[in-house]
């Protein structure tokens, strides 16, 4: 019951995480800004991006734990 419980909460926690990533907007031109002289590749993140950073981070800890619980078999 648990274990699949907290597979489900995997799966959800993997999708979620793949959405906060595409919903980033793109830091650089790619390797075409390494040679741009006019624009600065560091700049603050707003409020907006920084949530959405944390958001990120935090999912991203779940995701990598359940991973880890589920692959140890610890709950067997």
């Amino acid at each position: 019951m648990i274990i699949s419980l907290l597979s489900w909460a995997w799966i959800l926690s993997g999708i979620l995480l793949i959405v906060l990533v595409l919903l980033h907007s793109p830091k650089g031109d790619g390797m075409g800004g390494l040679a741009a002289s006019g624009s600065s590749m560091f700049s603050s993140a707003s409020s907006a991006e920084a949530s959405l950073n944390q958001a990120t981070w935090t999912c991203l800890a779940i995701f990598l734990s359940l991973a880890v619980i589920l692959s140890a078999g610890w709950l067997k």
